[in-house]
């Protein structure tokens, strides 16, 4: 291979990664796409050197609870932690005295598919046969709605309208019996006033 061969990078990418080292998005060896990312990994750096100020490596215990926390806290989203967080389970692997099983380093991303990738599911498709049968389900329903609703207020008019009393014609019945009986009491009254009269009349 000649000298100064490798890796060929094309050129249009070339010139994508130099504007990405203009903008200031490369952190500690990782070219991040974006301001935004390169900053989190930024505050990453910072995060890990705050956590190695205060570790005491002496205790294993207390390296496990960190290295746990971070996984379960979530702080740590970039590759710049991610390294962090290898490296304390590398640490935590070579220790004689630890008795539990270390957890792995959750990622809580997806690398199926690339940024700016078109991700469109297509809706499911429906047999013809399925929609038909939805239709005529549809539309037999409303006919039975129909056929039932014609026949309660069939049933609603007859109880009402009937002689014999019930919970619907119950007070027109009452009232209509009432009158009758009215009608009755007024007609014998009246019958005894005339008999009244005619046996005043006699004498």
């Amino acid at each position: 291979m000649p000298p100064g061969d490798g890796i060929r990078i094309p050129i249009e990418k070339q010139g994508k990664m130099r504007e990405m080292n203009e903008n200031n998005n490369i952190v500690k060896g990782y070219c991040f796409g974006s301001a935004e990312d390169a900053e989190i990994a930024r505050q990453e750096e910072d995060k890990i050197d705050y956590l190695e100020e205060h570790m005491d490596y002496g205790k294993t215990e207390n390296i496990l609870m960190v290295y746990k926390k971070a996984i379960e806290s979530r702080i740590f989203t970039t590759p710049v932690g991610w390294e962090y967080l290898k490296t304390l389970q590398k640490e935590l692997n070579e220790r004689s005295d630890l008795k539990e099983d270390i957890p792995p380093v959750a990622l809580y991303t997806v690398f199926a598919h690339r940024v700016g990738d078109d991700i469109k599911v297509p809706a499911p498709r429906i047999p013809e046969k399925v929609k038909d049968n939805t239709k005529k389900k549809f539309a037999t329903s409303v006919i039975v709605n129909i056929m039932l609703a014609a026949v309660i207020g069939a049933m609603f008019y007859i109880a009402y309208t009937s002689d014999n009393p019930n919970i619907l014609n119950y007070e027109h019945n009452l009232v209509n019996k009432y009158a009758q009986w009215e009608q009755e009491l007024s007609e014998r009254e009246n019958a005894l006033r005339e008999k009244e009269r005619n046996l005043i009349n006699e004498e």
